[in-house]
């Protein structure tokens, strides 16, 4: 038997609308289950400062904006909340990766990626990354207590981050010595 057409209708309307929906979450939250993040290599480079994030110790970051589909990197996690955390920042974020720093070794970070908005963070650890004093990111909050238990800091999850935390100065202002 053949459907009515107004029965039709609604049907071929509810699936369009269905396939609207699913393309909606393409935004902020529903980005970073969709987009991957992309490996560092050797001529990675910040998107800050130039320097190659494979030359340098700690957890690497990288933002991936709505209107580029490739990412940009960042040295560290500092300077992934330090420009993510601006007010100025007006550009939608599709998604935030940072590194297991529970897999990945300390001194040459590869791999291990994780969505930002669900690691856990150490604030204030003695580790220092590519820019100086920076903040360790852990998929698990157990692997970010033993971190901060064995080299200080304090644990916090994502959206206790704040702006006043990311300071990108890498420490000099708070530099006797210069």
């Amino acid at each position: 038997m053949i459907a009515p057409l107004p029965s039709l209708r609604m049907t071929l309307l509810a699936v369009l609308a269905t396939g609207l929906l699913a393309a909606c979450g393409s935004g902020e939250s529903g980005g970073a289950a969709k987009l991957a993040a992309v490996e560092i290599d050797q001529s990675t480079a910040c998107s800050l400062d130039g320097m190659l994030l494979a030359d340098y110790p700690g957890p690497k970051a990288q933002i991936f904006y709505a209107d580029r589909p490739e990412p940009e990197f960042f040295c560290d996690t500092v300077e992934m909340f330090g420009i993510y955390l601006k007010p100025e920042q007006v550009r939608p974020v599709k998604a935030l990766f940072v590194q297991d720093m529970g897999k990945a070794d300390w001194d040459q970070p590869r791999g291990a990626w994780i969505d930002a908005k669900t690691a856990w963070y150490v604030i204030g650890s003695a580790r220092h990354g590519s820019m100086g004093p920076t903040i360790g990111s852990f998929a698990q909050q157990a692997d970010a207590q033993k971190f901060a238990q064995a080299h200080g800091g304090k644990v916090l999850a994502f959206d206790a981050i704040t702006p006043d935390m990311a300071v990108l100065d890498g420490g000099a202002l708070h530099d006797s010595k210069m």
